[in-house]
């Protein structure tokens, strides 16, 4: 493989694919233009969100396959990593949006990036784009290409970065989309989820490990931390923190009235470093103290 190629300016990409840099923050890419690549890995310090003209069958979401076949986004944010792999050169092919975060600097849509956990999620969670999504994107891709055509004047930076936030706002509602669509799957995953924590509980990993994270549980259903937290958010209506204080509130509410056990205990048993965490937690979440608890019932 060869060495790793960074990125840490729009220029760097425009360079790296054989396209001309019209803004030094912001490019619109097309990949085609690139000669055959090897494979590589590719440390990005700007934002990038690649429309890829691929067959998608290839591209696992947690252990299965997706098979939609119209086209892929997938997101990059800056300090993530990437690697391509194969022994054989492959020609690039798509589109992709690239900008420096300085581009978001002094704007609404600066604030607002914390929003779009899809930055964070796996190449393997992309979103699968209908013929009609990949309108929308293109036209969005166009909108951005028009302004960087045009002289630069006070309007240029709002209007490239409100183009920025629409597109964004539409690849939100898609990948909602993709969540309904996946609705069989996403049960499969809320099972396997149920099934984890209360396998968890009846085992003594909470005594050795703590409560279960989030990001924890996520690495058991091979899914990203983000990814994982969306779908359960959409698919319950609850964080998949929350997801998981519910279930350790169920768990104590039963194990409390064991006349062997004092509260103390029990937290320990579920994972609390601190008998107070345990109380303070189960008081937010039913109302009473662990004793009152007992004691009411």
């Amino acid at each position: 493989m060869e060495k790793t190629i960074n990125f840490n300016t729009v220029n760097d990409y425009n360079a790296f694919y054989d396209n001309e840099t019209l803004h030094p923050l912001i490019s619109i890419v097309d990949l085609s233009k690139a000669s055959p690549r090897a494979a590589r890995k590719m440390n990005f310090n700007i934002f990038c969100i690649v429309l890829k003209k691929v067959i998608c069958g290839n591209i696992k979401y947690g252990n299965n396959y997706y098979d939609y076949q119209e086209g892929t986004l997938v997101f990059f944010a800056p300090g993530q990593v990437i690697e391509i792999t194969g022994d054989e050169l492959y020609q690039p092919s798509g589109t992709a949006l690239v900008f420096h975060p300085d581009l978001l600097l002094n704007t609404a849509l600066g604030k607002r990036m914390n929003d779009f956990g899809f930055f964070s999620y796996n190449t393997s969670e992309a979103l699968h784009l209908s013929e009609k999504e990949k309108k929308i994107i293109l036209e969005c891709f166009d909108k951005i290409y028009y302004e960087l055509n045009q002289s630069i004047d006070k309007h240029s930076k709002i209007l490239i970065a409100s183009n920025i936030e629409l597109f964004l706002n539409y690849c939100m509602r898609f990948y909602d989309r993709q969540f309904i669509t996946r609705d069989n799957d996403n049960k499969g995953i809320l099972e396997r989820f149920e099934g984890l924590l209360n396998d968890y509980f009846r085992s003594d990993k909470p005594q050795n490990l703590g409560l279960p994270s989030v990001a924890s549980c996520a690495d058991e259903l091979h899914l990203s931390a983000n990814y994982f937290g969306d779908l359960i958010k959409k698919e319950t209506g609850k964080t998949a923190q929350e997801y998981i204080q519910t279930t350790v509130i169920n768990v104590a509410k039963e194990r409390i009235f064991d006349i062997d056990k004092s509260i103390s205990q029990v937290a320990y048993d579920l994972g609390f470093k601190y008998p107070q965490h345990f109380t303070r937690l189960f008081k937010q979440r039913v109302g009473v103290s662990p004793n009152e608890y007992k004691n009411l019932n």
